[in-house]
């Protein structure tokens, strides 16, 4: 077999441009090198001392039960046979960011795509694509829940369903997953914790999402995350947070989201920062250090 390619984004004079594979292939554990180890092993013992007290329990719980540690970059047929006796999900290999459709198609079916390669080392503190650490370090833990791994796969069809009505349902859409799957704050008995992939694999964004007063935290609401836009290029302006992952689930699985997306139907976007009159706000940030466009 092939050694599957490294696929990364693009560097243009317009910036990062994103390249799209849809190619499923088999991890090439073997040739992983000692610095590719070593760079694993510097992330997650990295999180691992920093994410206590911030990320849920949850998190911690799967990653206890996947049997991650240091000492290697983890073996997928390993994680399988945890994964699947658990929740019916599998990770599969992939050569870095899929076409949406494919994308969606594979949550439908409980698989989720994991990037075979690590960032460099140059690229510890910032990587402008999902690697093996975020994909994996940051999404596979919450699989081992049952509700949550309930929620991707409706969120996958989900995505199926929104991909026939045009491009506008499917930014919605994406907005979702952004401010949950890969943004979203979780609130506790002991204060607001972190499950979104993009904050525990991150050091820096780990403390901004719960420490800053710049960015705003508010509560989740369906069609307002829906209509929110976000930042790809920085820390987020806004942060929602749910009252549980049942909440959660219940707001992919209870709703008709055809209605919804003819009632958003030409609606203006807000802005990533603002801060609106009926929203259940945790925090109303300063906004220091905000970039003022660039929002997507």
């Amino acid at each position: 077999m092939d050694q599957p390619r490294r696929v990364e984004h693009q560097m243009t004079d317009k910036g990062y441009v994103p390249v799209y594979t849809s190619a499923i292939v088999e991890q090439p554990w073997s040739s992983y090198s000692s610095v590719e180890h070593q760079t694993w092993a510097t992330l997650f013992t990295r999180q691992m001392a920093l994410l206590p007290g911030r990320a849920c329990d949850e998190f911690f719980d799967g990653m206890r039960d996947l049997g991650m540690s240091e000492r290697a970059i983890p073996k997928f047929s390993d994680i399988n046979q945890i994964l699947l006796a658990k929740t019916g999900w599998t990770i599969i290999g992939v050569e870095g960011l899929l076409p949406e459709v494919d994308f969606f198609t594979h949550l439908a079916n409980r698989r989720f795509p994991v990037t075979w390669w690590i960032r460099k080392p140059e690229q510890i503190d910032y990587i402008s694509e999902p690697d093996l650490f975020h994909d994996l370090f940051g999404h596979v833990p919450l699989l081992m829940l049952p509700i949550f791994a309930d929620y991707m796969q409706a969120y996958g069809e989900g995505g199926l369903k929104a991909a026939r009505y045009g491009n506008e349902p499917l930014t919605e859409l994406t907005r979702l997953y952004w401010y949950t799957v890969e943004f979203g704050l979780l609130n506790t008995a002991n204060g607001l914790r972190i499950y979104g992939s993009g904050i525990v694999s991150s050091k820096s964004e780990s403390l901004y999402s719960l420490e800053s007063a710049a960015p705003n935290r508010i509560g989740f609401d369906l069609k307002r995350v829906m209509c929110t836009r976000y930042r790809i290029d920085t820390f987020q302006k806004t942060y929602f947070v749910i009252d549980s992952f049942e909440q959660l689930f219940r707001a992919t699985v209870d709703p008709d989201f055809g209605p919804i997306y003819y009632e958003l139907k030409g609606s203006p976007a807000f802005a990533a920062g603002e801060v609106r009159d009926n929203d259940r706000v945790f925090q109303r940030g300063s906004g220091e250090g905000w970039l003022q466009d660039g929002d997507v």
